[in-house]
């Protein structure tokens, strides 16, 4: 016997087994492409993060183009060419039009000679950034500054300075800015929630920022990233430096200043954040729900098998189930299944009793048959070995009709079937024997009855009668012949061809089983006629003492 395959188990287990092998792939299926679609939108989002600081970079380069503009138109005033400070003042005033710009004019020492942040006239102190004049001085071209302490404003400005050539004013023309105001410029409107921004300047100080970061003008930028922003636009990402975020850089074109955008990578992904919720809190829901259905359904067909078993169990006791009625349709099927099975068990368990019973009653008559005919046939012998070969002859005899018996199941034989058995074996060919009358079944009685009775008239044919010479044959004829008392049949034996004829002078075991038997098996009325010409032997019996009734 094999073994299966699968543990033992409850109907319930192995349908949420079903449920969940179905269920837990194709989770495990749309999380694989959540995971690939988070990563095809971490591709997106540091694209999107290098175009933010793209764009955060040209607007900044566009604030210090106008500054750079600003100082060219400055530097073509006559005023300067004349050193007319104070009409330069105004005319600078006029030009620039706003608070939050204004105006230097410094010497190489980094004197200044004008601001228009304070008044015409008042006590002016040195540039607070040298370094950044020298350099623009150096280079001969507009440069900006980094972002330092302004020495007279006392908050963090930056210049973008102009050197001048050959100006009787002055060294150099420079526009400053508090740091302030181009933080207004930094703005992380388009950025995802919790994102920063930030304008770096060429010494890794904060210029301006915006967004929820803590950084503020001056601060340092941090000095393990900065190092590596050396692309001139690019993404950066460390799990240690920046853990769960990333951080995308643009260096201003022109300039020495850098753009930076950063932030956490959820806020950036908050859609996908979401559809990850709801692949979580709507797949363990659609679980749970499916679970209890199949819990349910997982009852319904235990219930049902168990019916079935009940009908199968009360099956094996012998009684006769009805089928139950489930929602099943197979089950259904399976009950009316084993319903008739338990009908049909039943009668067969009758009609085996019944067969038992016949068997029993068929066997003591065979008996007694057998018993009788031995001790006839034990008189008319006078030695062993002729009884033996009597005995021997009849038992053949009565062990054909008995074959044949068993073939059909007890249930009868036809006529003309009961004749070939027992006439074959004693014919030398079919021309000696005739058959006329119309078919009908016998009775198993009537089977083994006439059967004997054949075989003893047969066997006397042979030494006697027709059958002992080759031109010799038999005529079997039986009719209906209807009396006052009911149908009759007219079974007749008759011989021509053999020699002739003499009655016997002493009867023996033949002639009580074809007179005296015969007449008392079927309840008729047996004539036997010894013609010269051929033996005739006659039975008169009621009909219904041979033909088996059909059902």
């Amino acid at each position: 016997m094999r073994k299966p395959h699968f543990p033992k188990a409850s109907i319930g287990a192995y349908l949420i087994a079903i449920a969940l092998a179905i269920a837990l792939p194709i989770l495990a299926f749309v999380a694989l492409l959540l995971v690939q679609l988070e990563n095809n939108e971490r591709d997106v989002l540091k694209g999107d993060t290098v175009q933010d600081a793209q764009a955060l970079s040209r607007v900044i380069d566009r604030q210090l183009q106008d500054m750079a503009t600003t100082l060219r138109l400055l530097s073509s005033s006559p005023e300067l060419e004349r050193n007319d400070i104070a009409t330069f003042f105004a005319r600078t005033e006029t030009v620039l039009r706003t608070d939050s710009l204004f105006v230097l004019l410094m010497e190489k020492d980094g004197q200044l000679r004008l601001n228009t942040r304070w008044p015409l006239g008042k006590p002016l102190g040195k540039t607070g950034n040298i370094a950044a004049l020298q350099s623009a001085l150096n280079s001969g071209r507009i440069e900006a500054s980094d972002v330092f302490m302004g020495p007279n404003a006392r908050r963090w400005v930056y210049n973008v300075t102009l050197p001048l050539e050959h100006s009787p004013a002055g060294a150099a023309l420079a526009v400053t800015q508090d740091a302030d105001e181009l933080a207004k410029l930094v703005t992380t409107q388009a950025l995802p929630p919790g994102w920063s921004a930030a304008v770096v300047d060429k010494s890794g100080h904060v210029v301006a920022a915006g967004g929820p970061t803590t950084l503020a003008p001056g601060d340092t930028f941090n000095k393990d990233i900065l190092p590596k922003l050396i692309a001139s636009s690019g993404v950066y990402q460390d799990e240690k430096t920046l853990p769960n975020a990333v951080l995308g850089y643009a260096q201003i074109s022109g300039w020495s200043w850098k753009a930076v955008v950063w932030g956490p990578i959820a806020s950036a992904q908050q859609s996908l954040m979401s559809t990850w919720r709801f692949l979580i809190y709507g797949g363990v829901t659609l679980l749970l729900i499916a679970l209890i259905a199949v819990y349910a359904l997982a009852r319904q067909v235990r219930t049902t098998i168990q019916s079935i078993a009940d009908m199968a169990d009360r099956m094996g006791r012998g009684e006769i189930v009805s089928p139950v009625d489930t929602s099943v349709i197979e089950a259904n099927q399976v009950a009316i299944a084993l319903s008739n099975a338990s009908f049909d068990r039943s009668v067969t368990e009758d009609r085996l009793h019944f067969v038992m019973h016949e068997l029993v009653h068929r066997t003591k008559n065979l008996l007694a048959l057998a018993q009788a005919m031995t001790r006839q046939l034990a008189r008319q012998t006078d030695s062993v070995d002729t009884f033996q070969r009597a005995v021997a002859d009849r038992l053949e005899g009565l062990a054909r009709s008995i074959e044949v018996l068993t073939s059909e199941q007890w249930s009868g034989v036809s006529l003309r079937r009961v004749i070939d058995i027992h006439l074959a074996t004693f014919l030398q060919g079919p021309q000696q024997l005739d058959v006329l009358g119309n078919d009908f079944l016998l009775k198993p009685e009537a089977v083994q009855n006439l059967g004997l009775i054949l075989h003893e008239l047969a066997t006397n044919s042979v030494k006697y009668g027709a059958l002992s010479a080759p031109e010799g044959k038999i005529t079997i004829e039986w009719t209906n012949e209807v009396t006052e008392t009911g149908t009759m049949i007219r079974f007749v034996w008759s011989e021509t061809g053999g020699p002739t004829v003499k009655p016997p002078s002493v009867t023996g075991f033949g002639t009580t089983v074809t007179k005296t038997h015969a007449a008392a098996s079927f309840s008729g009325h047996v004539e036997v006629n010894f013609r010269p010409a051929g033996l005739v032997w006659i039975l008169t019996a009621p009909r219904n003492m041979m033909e088996r009734q059909r059902t």
